[in-house]
């Protein structure tokens, strides 16, 4: 099995990259998708953050509140460790799962937005890196709707690209169109997966 560690900061572009590596028959383990399924109502996950942060970052109907408790978190580094050192333990697990389920010849992705945060990367065969201008991201976080400031403060709170770079075997350039990111896509895959499954 090769494992590759799939990352970059918010805005990025690593959803399309998980998408193009996805199309050439990777298993994915989006990180994000397990460690919203950890927290979802009724699990130990959603239990544990209410202990910690209180009623307050819960909807209505006990789902947790997402933007009630970013707002917490990205205020303030220290809850955002609490809040880290609840989840992140519970997505590694299920992430062992899964990678564990996979067929021992195949690839499997994990996309991991905080893999250099959390200190993951010697955990993979080979750390690819989606990298793309600030304000780019910027205007990309815009259009899903978050405030300039809001995501300006997001992109503040994760490891810099120059951090990222440190521990990147593959470093994909996302400033341009689909069709040229694809083209880095296949690259990587052609230069770097096929020979190591030889």
């Amino acid at each position: 099995m090769l494992r590759i560690g799939l990352t970059g900061g918010i805005g990025s572009g690593k959803s399309t990259v998980a998408a193009l590596l996805a199309e050439r028959g990777a298993r994915m383990v989006d990180a994000d998708r397990i460690a919203r399924e950890v927290v979802a109502p009724g699990t130990p996950g959603l239990a544990a953050v209410v202990a910690e942060f209180g009623e307050g970052v819960l909807t209505a109907d006990g789902a947790l509140d997402r933007p009630a408790l970013a707002a917490v978190v990205f205020a303030d580094p220290a809850a955002r460790a609490r809040l880290d050192a609840v989840v992140h333990p519970l997505v590694r697990a299920r992430a062992a799962e899964l990678v564990a389920a996979a067929p021992p010849d195949g690839v499997v992705v994990q996309d991991v937005p905080l893999l250099v945060e959390t200190g993951q990367a010697g955990s993979y065969d080979l750390v690819l890196v989606v990298e793309t201008d600030l304000e780019t991201r910027v205007a990309r976080l815009v259009e899903r709707g978050l405030p300039a400031e809001d995501a300006r403060a997001r992109i503040a709170s994760q490891a810099s690209d120059e951090e990222r770079r440190a521990v990147a075997d593959v470093v994909l350039r996302n400033d341009g169109d689909r069709a040229a990111l694809a083209e880095q896509v296949a690259r990587f895959w052609t230069e770097r997966v096929e020979p190591a499954l030889r």
